[in-house]
């Protein structure tokens, strides 16, 4: 009987990677081989900083690596009107995947319609451009029940995907929550997990419970791993 890490192909595991440049101190350079390395490794996309989404869009052109860029990062605490623009000038500047933070005080306040709202607004915008929405939650900050009924509101909203954490907060990725938010979604919507999948067992883990979608910094560790581990297993079965 056959694993579930047997039966992964490299294209499975490189396109459920959105590899990160996102921290506020990476210079251009750093951004320039970030990118290169994301169309080497062939991955989903890049997750840029706003300012650096024209310079990935150029540095990916060609490839078929998405350029992708957050909204309201990374508190959340940003106006609808200021989250729409950010969205508007990211698609314009490249962006095809946008990760927007949710208004976490809001939902904490259980001003539900508030964040639905707020969602859909930017889902309308990116939609339009045939663009992709992912909601973070911040779950360091939520409850369970806080954690499902944001799942709940993402999917109302029309969004694409419902993701844990921007990387900043104190915790990020868990299994529990992981396997709770893909529980609290419908099949459509997808799963990211983000802050603290730095090893192919613990991406291989999350993508066995049904995440679909992994923001990353060690990109090339764990696929070099991914390759490793499968040449040795075609050389074992041929010994």
């Amino acid at each position: 009987m056959t694993s579930f890490f047997d039966r992964l192909s490299y294209t499975d595991v490189a396109k459920a990677i959105d590899h990160s440049l996102l921290r506020p101190e990476l210079d251009d350079a750093f951004v320039e081989a970030g990118c290169k390395l994301a169309v080497s490794y062939d991955v989903a996309s890049v997750c840029a900083r706003p300012r650096d989404v024209e310079r990935a869009r150029d540095l990916l052109s060609g490839s078929n690596v998405a350029v992708g860029t957050v909204i309201g990062f990374p508190h959340g605490t940003s106006r609808t009107e200021t989250k729409v623009f950010e969205s508007r000038l990211a698609l314009q500047n490249g962006a095809r995947e946008l990760d927007m933070v949710i208004d976490i005080g809001a939902l904490i306040s259980g001003n539900d319609r508030y964040v639905e709202e707020q969602i859909a607004e930017v889902v309308e915008v990116a939609h339009a451009e045939g663009a992709l929405v992912k909601v973070i939650l911040e779950n360091a900050y939520l409850t369970d029940e806080q954690k499902v009924r944001g799942c709940h509101l993402v999917e109302a909203a029309g969004a694409d995907f419902v993701k844990t954490s921007t990387g900043f907060a104190p915790t990020g990725a868990t299994i529990e929550d992981l396997k709770l938010m893909r529980r609290s979604v419908s099949p459509r919507i997808g799963v990211k997990a983000a802050h603290g999948i730095r090893t192919l067992d613990a991406l291989v883990e999350v993508l066995e419970i049904g995440v679909t979608r992994v923001g990353a910094t060690q990109t090339a560790a764990m696929l070099d791993e991914f390759k490793a581990r499968k040449a040795a297993a075609a050389a074992g079965a041929r010994s």
